[in-house]
């Protein structure tokens, strides 16, 4: 369905995306995750035709997608973080207006608004005005108004970004439902839970590149099953890293004032962890254990926590 080659771009002195490649294929839903400024809507904004690379190139449908490529740009849709509505109108008449954008009328036009806010539960409050909606609600019509055209290749930009519980996981099932449809969908997130649960494959982007990718199994096989183990205290990291070293096996992912974070492979090395913590004056209180997951191969291919 889509196939990026080396994407990069410039702004000034600034390298927001460093030779990016990869392919998503259809029915598979592909994340990008990353914090603020990774690179993640730039790249989407390229992949969409709405940013020129600087280079690189980007293959939909077995076609190279130009500045003037206006035929293939109706095969992309695009769901963007901030709601493009008006909210003084009604989801359908919101809908009539980017449906002529698209070129639908008529019968088709109707036939699609009606499919679309079927699939985004909607159908019931199709006529009233966008403004007396819920947030999660505004945002399933602007998630409605991105596929209205029927794309084969949607993007969608933290759709959930500022949604509550309720409604993430009314727009997770809607993204689940394109995806079985045959729909190939690049979905880009800050949420751990959601990329981890959601996507088939992941790309892990910082500083403009792609620092990891495939499956969470496959990520985490990166790290290795086990536990992480975050502390946090009065203590400087660095130096009690370099205290601990011989008194368990495991991998320090990070360290600094006031925090530490390791992994180890078994439960056995999680108590003599425990152990030697206690023995250098961090209490149990201070800790927090879990299993391996997306979180700690975010931190082990970046060195940072995602919230940074």
């Amino acid at each position: 369905m889509i196939e990026v080659k080396g994407l990069s771009k410039r702004f000034g002195d600034i390298h927001a995306v460093r030779e990016i490649s990869f392919s998503v294929k259809e029915g598979e839903i592909f994340g990008f995750l990353g914090p603020n400024g990774a690179g993640k809507t730039t790249s989407i904004h390229m992949m969409c035709g709405l940013l020129t690379p600087d280079s690189g190139t980007i293959i939909i449908n077995g076609k190279e997608l130009r500045p003037n490529s206006t035929a293939l740009r109706r095969e992309i849709g695009f769901v963007p973080q901030e709601t493009a509505l008006y909210p003084e109108l009604s989801a359908v008449e919101n809908l009539r207006f980017w449906g002529g954008l698209y070129g639908l009328k008529g019968d088709k036009l109707n036939q699609r608004i009606d499919e679309v806010l079927h699939l985004v539960e909607l159908s019931s409050r199709a006529h009233d005005r966008v403004e007396t909606y819920s947030g999660g609600m505004q945002k399933r019509v602007n998630l409605a108004a991105g596929i209205l055209h029927n794309p084969g290749l949607i993007f969608m930009d933290e759709p959930t970004a500022g949604v509550d519980p309720q409604g993430r996981f009314a727009i997770l099932n809607i993204v689940r439902e394109l995806a079985a449809s045959g729909k190939a969908i690049i979905y880009t997130t800050h949420y751990m839970d959601e990329a981890q649960k959601l996507c088939d494959r992941i790309a892990v982007m910082d500083f403009g590149e792609i620092l990891g990718m495939g499956s969470f199994e496959q990520l985490r096989d990166q790290v290795g099953k086990g536990f992480q183990i975050f502390a946090k205290g009065d203590f400087d990291g660095p130096k009690l890293a370099h205290q601990l070293k011989n008194d368990f096996k495991g991998e320090i992912l990070h360290s600094g004032r006031g925090l530490l974070a390791v992994v180890v492979a078994d439960a056995a090395e999680l108590g003599r962890f425990v152990a030697a913590m206690k023995a250098h004056g961090v209490n149990a209180d201070d800790l927090k254990i879990k299993e391996t997951d997306l979180e700690t191969v975010f931190l082990k291919l970046t060195g940072r926590e995602l919230r940074d």
